[in-house]
């Protein structure tokens, strides 16, 4: 009787009719929607969603009930799917400082997916929407085709660099359309639903829950795909792979997003097989899944020897594999925000998460995670922490730099002064969902425009945890937008100080710099950064050669920028090499730079205006260099429309103006700046404006009003003796 109950108990953990083999050439497409909770599917019982296009892959597919991300960090996932290995192993534990080695790829210690199909034949493409899954992350080793051209910004938190998911797909399309008569790897990676969720229309309209039209959004875009590949006879012989990286918060837990929590929202995700011909068509594997199954399912499928390297099994064979819990981890609070990292085992029946404050919970009769069994089951915890004792929880330190940006870095004391790797107790996250709380109010009002409220948000966080380098971050963005340079400039260096000079906020740092006319700390600013953007690094050194007359160094770096890009869809390298051709008088092939920008902006379906702020202020200065003052005076208004907090446009329309008779308009301008933003940033441009224009009384006077609003501000101070 016991055996027939447990043959019983195994037939439904596994497919029911076996499948060991697919034939050679089979073509794979992997789709991986970020953030895409499990329970947030039709396909798994969620009814707040239409999902017609994974609903059809469903019923062609094997759906696993119980499938598990490893961390809920998009990098550190993905690389642990494509390579079947745990973040230990793969030494990438965080969306930034840490990347994917290729030469261990390479040298065959690290067994790539996308390498390894490469060696056996098959193209191999890739298109991604996230920013952080750029190709210098190590991502690309061993694709022939990495489509990755998101476009970066400053003063935008990493999350929000992104593209839309059709934009995605139309950039791969001409790729995929190539290589389907052959054999070929495709990996298809959609950003939707990571925040900020904005879903267009007719989504936006059609869901109250914003996180829900972005998932159909997605769905949407997976049914492009889909129809594609049926036109081209290749969807019934390929395997199709649907999931998600990890899930997201939504403030089940405390926790809106995703990184800091490991409960089930966070980790659960959809996991679809489509095989050739659909085999095994509408089945469902309720034994735990994991992605690291994903690499040893095609290898095993195609026929390669088992690699012991391997951390996963087959999904084919679960059922008929022993017992096993799927292990899970993160170091987000750690890295970020100086808390502990935390750790957790599941099975979908059982849940420990080991921290500071363990947790224990009884998936089959307690699902949302309501009730801590930890005191109550003192035994079945011990057990479950002893089986994470073989797992490798130690953390190295975030790095991904090399050895002279690591100097550049110690020279502006960037290195050693972060807390990391701090060593001793650390606060449990939980304890501190208050300031994710505050985080969140944060990036809701940046997302509203109210940077007021942000930077307020901000400072409450930062008061409790001045330890915090992204909310230093934050915090600088906010206060830039406000027009607070000097306090902004505080907040970036004491990121910079505490996440031991993080690329992305020396990023930050740099522009800054710059526009306070502080142009060597700018170039050594951006020279830390060049090592994650070279494309950022030299359109700033381009920018500096430019301001310094160095007009051969200028145009030599803004070409470096342009090829750095690896796409001529990049909106800001065309800008700033037309910036230094208008400065060589080149006026005619600096416009058709501008004309080239505003095409490639108008192409883009997701319309983020961000991406052309000065275009139009560069676009007027050309036109009043060639005299059209006409046209000039439309292009500046059209820049201060679009963009109203930028003072540079204001000052350009006040010198037209005055250039052209009009001294009142010129004044006017001048005070309607000044008055629309009082900010030192605004009184400081009228400043240099009105010598500009010699009117030494004019900005004498100024300048002391403004020193009464703002008698603390650097930036105003250093004016007194520049005249």
């Amino acid at each position: 009787m016991l055996a027939i109950l447990l043959g019983l108990i195994v037939a439904g953990c596994r497919p029911k009719t076996s499948v060991t083999s697919v034939p050679a050439g089979t073509p794979i497409v992997l789709i991986s929607i970020d953030t895409l909770r499990a329970d947030h599917l039709p396909a798994y019982g969620y009814n707040g969603v239409a999902t017609p296009a994974i609903d059809a892959l469903r019923q062609d597919a094997v759906l696993f009930e119980h499938a598990y991300s490893h961390t809920p960090l998009t990098l550190p996932s993905h690389t642990a799917l494509l390579t079947g290995l745990l973040p230990s192993v793969t030494g990438v534990r965080d969306n930034v400082g840490y990347t994917l080695d290729a030469k261990r790829v390479q040298d065959g210690e690290l067994p790539y997916l996308p390498f390894l199909l490469q060696r056996k034949g098959y193209k191999t493409g890739a298109a991604v929407s996230a920013y952080v899954l750029r190709s210098i992350t190590g991502l690309a080793t061993g694709f022939d085709f990495y489509q990755d051209a998101i476009e970066f910004k400053s003063r935008t938190g990493l999350g929000g660099l992104q593209r839309t998911g059709g934009e995605t797909l139309q950039a791969a399309l001409p790729w995929l359309r190539g290589v389907e008569d052959k054999p070929f790897f495709f990996f298809l990676h959609l950003y939707e639903p990571h925040t900020p969720y904005t879903p267009p229309e007719p989504f936006a309209s059609r869901y109250a829950i914003k996180y829900d039209g972005e998932i159909a959004s997605a769905d949407a875009i997976v049914g492009e795909l889909i129809a594609e590949l049926k036109r081209s006879g290749v969807y019934d012989k390929a395997m199709v792979i649907l999931l998600s990286d990890h899930g997201e918060g939504l403030g089940d837990h405390g926790e809106d997003e995703h990184g800091v929590l490991l409960y089930d929202e966070a980790i659960h995700v959809p996991l679809l097989v489509k095989l050739p011909q659909s085999a095994l068509a509408g089945q469902s594997v309720s034994a735990p899944a994991q992605l690291t199954d994903v690499a040893p399912t095609v290898g095993a499928l195609l026929g390669w020897p088992a690699n012991p390297a391997w951390h996963g099994v087959s999904l084919l064979t679960l059922g008929t594999t022993p017992e096993r819990r799927i292990y899970a981890e993160t170091f987000y609070a750690r890295l970020h925000f100086g808390w502990s990292e935390l750790f957790s085992l599941t099975d979908g029946k059982e849940q420990l998460i080991d921290g500071p404050d363990p947790e224990l919970y009884d998936l089959t009769k307690d699902a949302k995670e309501r009730v801590n069994l930890r005191d109550s089951n003192r035994r079945r915890l011990t057990e479950l922490r002893r089986e994470l004792e073989p797992y490798d929880r130690t953390l190295a330190a975030p790095s991904a730099v090399d050895e002279e940006t690591r100097k550049s870095m110690a020279a502006l004391g960037y290195l050693g002064g972060g807390s990391s790797l701090k060593t001793g107790p650390l606060p449990d996250p939980k304890q501190h969902l208050g300031e994710l709380a505050d985080l969140k109010l944060g990036f809701d009002a940046q997302h509203d425009g109210d940077w007021a409220g942000a930077v307020a948000a901000y400072r409450r966080v930062l008061t409790k945890n001045p330890q915090m380098a992204d909310a230093w971050e934050f915090l600088g963005h906010a206060l830039q937008k406000t027009g607070d340079r000097d306090g902004a400039l505080e907040a970036y260096v004491n990121a910079l100080r505490i996440s031991n000079g993080a690329a992305h906020v020396a990023v930050a740092a740099a522009s800054l710099y710059f526009e306070l006319e502080r142009y060597d700390e700018a170039a050594d600013h951006a020279r830390i950064a060049m090592a994650d953007n070279p494309s950022f690094a030299h359109g700033l050194l381009a920018q500096i050669a430019l301001r310094r007359g160095k007009l051969d160094e200028a145009e030599k770096e803004a070409r470096l920028a342009a090829a750095d890009t690896k796409a001529d869809t990049h909106i800001g390298p065309l800008l700033t090499l037309a910036e230094v051709l208008l400065a060589k008088k080149q006026f005619e092939p600096a416009l058709e730079l501008t004309r080239q920008a505003q095409a490639a902006y108008d192409q883009r379906q997701g319309k983020d205006p961000d991406l052309i702020a000065g275009l139009h202020l560069l676009r007027g200065r050309i036109l009043a260099e060639q005299g059209e003052a006409d046209g000039a005076e439309a292009e500046l208004k059209q820049e201060i429309a679009a963009n109203p907090e930028d003072t540079r446009a204001y000052a350009h329309l006040s010198l037209l103006y005055a250039l052209t008779g009009r001294p009142a308009e010129s004044v006017a301008t001048l005070k309607g700046m000044v008055e629309a933003h009082p900010s030192p940033a605004s009184y400081a441009e009228a400043v240099k404006t009105l010598r500009v224009l010699k009117d030494p009384q004019g900005a004498s006077g100024l300048l002391g009003y403004a020193l009464q609003k703002f008698p603390d501000s650097k930036e105003l101070r250093s004016l007194r003796g520049s005249a």
